[in-house]
């Protein structure tokens, strides 16, 4: 708990340079406050890219970003599942927000393993992306008010290209004949995206990946691909490749030859400075991906 005591200190929400700390889990959500946030936040992720939130623990390192932030912005749904103790201790002190909050829970997928809660990977419906952008605005706005205007024009900026993205996710994915559009992945994290834009969703492991897969896993999926003559699988790259490998080796052996479709982003975007280092690259890199390899 000692690690916790230099947060305990009241200190101004702004440092010399005059920004808003904030500091976010996942590289998505920090590329949102980067957006909306603009010149007036100096914005810090604590996950970078390849790296899996389900596993993730914070280090002494993350625990003084995150004592240092005005603010924190976090996915919850159990995303951020071995962190769950530090946010309810750091929003004893300053706010500590998940960004999924205003997401109606109506619209939450159950898992399809029937275990308990939500699915976290909201990111991938475009549209709930947009509502975690409003509200990563919104408490901006309530922590700097006097910023309203300039933090509501940024987001409204990001929001339209946002829609922008949605509607050309549905117009390539309409490019993939409807018997294909099949997204067979390591661990189930598309799940929204295959309610939002019609694609069935196949994963090895359920929506955690820390939870484990086993034989029976493999052959079920194994006999699914042999059986649709699904063509094509794809490998995450926060997630080991062995797992799907195995299920490639048992369909050839069933004598049904499947290729790996391309290497898509699921709990992390692509390394910083590149294109699939930002939100709308990634979606835009997983669609492209995923249209070539099943059109």
């Amino acid at each position: 708990m000692l690690l916790f005591a230099a947060g305990c200190a009241q200190k101004d929400n702004e440092e010399s340079n005059g920004k808003i700390k904030v500091t976010s889990t996942i590289g998505m959500i920090n590329d949102v406050v980067q957006q909306v946030g603009g010149e007036h936040v100096d914005a810090v992720g604590l996950m970078n890219s390849g790296v899996d939130p389900h596993l993730y623990k914070a280090s002494q390192g993350d625990i003084k970003k995150l004592n240092e932030a005005d603010i924190i912005f976090y996915n919850g749904l159990h995303l951020e599942g071995k962190m769950v103790d530090i946010f309810e201790k750091m929003s004893k002190e300053k706010p500590t927000i998940a960004v999924t909050k205003n997401i109606p829970e109506s619209e939450l997928l159950s898992p399809q393993d029937g275990s308990d809660g939500h699915d976290p990977h909201v990111w991938f419906n475009v549209q709930h992306w947009i509502t975690a952008t409003e509200t990563i605005r919104d408490e901006l706005i309530a922590l700097k008010p006097e910023l309203k205007e300039e933090f509501t024009a940024n987001a409204n900026e990001y929001i339209a290209k946002l829609k922008e993205l949605d509607k050309y996710v549905r117009e390539q994915i309409a490019l993939i004949p409807e018997e294909s559009r099949v997204l067979v992945t390591a661990h189930d994290a598309f799940g929204y995206f295959g309610e939002a834009y019609g694609v069935e969703v196949k994963g090895l492991q359920g929506i955690s990946t820390a939870s484990e897969y086993g034989a029976k896993d493999v052959s079920k999926l194994r006999d699914y691909l042999v059986e649709n003559k699904i063509k094509a699988v794809f490998v995450e790259s926060s997630v080991p490749k062995k797992a799907i490998q195995s299920v490639i080796e048992g369909a050839k052996e069933k004598g049904h030859e499947i290729k790996i479709g391309g290497e898509l982003f699921s709990d992390a975007m692509g390394k910083a400075g590149t294109e699939e280092g930002t939100y709308i690259g990634m979606v835009r890199h997983n669609v492209d991906t995923i249209v070539k390899a099943l059109k």
